[in-house]
């Protein structure tokens, strides 16, 4: 009997332990991985791609026709206003003007001897008039001496008004003699040229461009915002940009700026066809809209055409309490609220209601639920089960 205790208390034990092994097999061992809440500058930003331009510049075009005889600057000459570019030859344009002069001295010549004919018509009805009081005339000689002088003064009006008229045109062909000689509009510098010495430029139906200036000691960037960030960016904003050839160093330098305006429709190549307004975009095709703001360029460090990797900052908070993004998430049970989870002195997970604010690309700030220097558990990883030879 006494034996039979002894073979039923070590079943028992025997079964308690394997109960124990099961238990302790099956329950999962967590490592957690946790930073801590610190403090430090967070911003919400938006990123897009800009090209600088020069803030103000001019393209300089020939207004005739012709060969180009001197072209007196190349890329990259600084250059004052007045300053003479371009002679184009203006051998038609001075023989026009020549034509022209000559035809206003005929026309005015023969305003003198229409001036004299209506003299001449003067005496001729006074003499009549005259003639008349004393019945000595016949009443036809009179009418043709009133009709005489009445066509004089119309002859003499009809030169004048062709005298005014190529007057005009002469102003206009000597207007044109000046555009052979082509003169710097603005101070800057000449940063392209499109034409040489020898070529002949053809100003018939449009104008032609010979060259560009621009003054480049400010800039402008033209960025293109995404549709589904362009809301976030409002004129004013603060921006900065780095160039890519700061890439590669250990502090790349930053300019500092302000939107100056958010053009309200999207660039001209992205716009629907004409006559088909009503087909909408599709579905997979990206829209960009047009970012302008101004930075000084007194170093002359920015150059046309380079590239900026340009940053919008729509909200900035300096030295918040801030965890990583991957430390927070949705509260189910509450809409729009969150949750963390915060180690406690046993290292074990307790979780705890925040309330956020600004929020980076990796970091948010925590306005409520933690302290500075508690841990938050940023992930997790499952352990073995147990030891080794406490597994069946």
């Amino acid at each position: 009997m006494k034996a039979s205790r002894v073979g039923v208390s070590v079943v028992a034990v025997a079964a308690v332990v394997a109960a124990a092994v099961l238990w302790w097999s099956g329950r999962p061992a967590m490592a957690y991985q946790s930073e801590p809440v610190a403090r430090q500058d967070i911003e919400a930003t938006v990123t897009a791609i800009g090209t600088l331009q020069p803030r103000s510049y001019v393209d300089v075009g020939a207004q005739v026709s012709g060969q180009i005889l001197k072209l007196k600057v190349a890329p990259g000459a600084e250059v004052a206003k007045g300053d003479l570019l371009v002679e184009i030859d203006p051998s038609v344009q001075r023989a026009t003007v020549d034509a022209g002069r000559a035809s206003l001295a005929g026309l005015r010549a023969q305003l003198a001897e229409q001036q004299a004919q209506h003299r001449l018509a003067g005496q001729q009805l006074q003499r009549q008039q005259q003639l008349s009081a004393h019945e000595a005339t016949r009443e036809e000689d009179l009418q043709t001496a009133q009709a005489n002088l009445a066509m004089a003064v119309a002859r003499m009006d009809h030169l004048k008004a062709q005298i005014s008229q190529t007057q005009a045109s002469l102003k206009a062909d000597e207007a044109r003699l000046g555009y052979t000689r082509i003169y710097a509009p603005m101070a800057g510098t000449v940063v392209s040229v499109e034409a040489r010495e020898g070529q002949t430029l053809n100003a018939t139906y449009q104008t032609p461009n010979i060259l560009r200036i621009a003054d480049l000691s400010a800039m402008t960037v033209w960025t293109e915002v995404s549709e589904a960030d362009v809301r976030r960016v409002k004129e004013g904003m603060p921006v900065y940009f780095t160039t890519l050839g700061g890439a590669g160093q250990t502090k790349p330098r930053r300019w500092q700026g302000q939107v100056r305006q958010v053009l309200p429709a999207p660039a001209a190549n992205q716009a629907q066809p004409a006559g088909n307004a009503q087909t909408p975009a599709p579905a997979t095709k990206a829209v960009a809209y047009t970012v302008l703001f101004d930075v000084g360029n007194d170093d002359a460090e920015l150059m046309p055409q380079m590239t900026a990797q340009v940053v919008f900052v729509s909200a900035r908070a300096s030295q918040a309490l801030a965890v990583a993004l991957t430390a927070v998430e949705e509260d189910k049970a509450r809409d729009g609220a969150h949750v963390a989870r915060v180690l406690d002195a046993g290292g074990q997970p307790q979780t705890r209601k925040v309330k956020l604010g600004i929020r980076s690309r990796h970091q948010v700030e925590v306005l409520e639920g933690l302290a500075e220097g508690e841990k938050v558990v940023t992930g997790e990883t499952a352990l073995e089960r147990g030891p080794r030879w406490l597994q069946w």
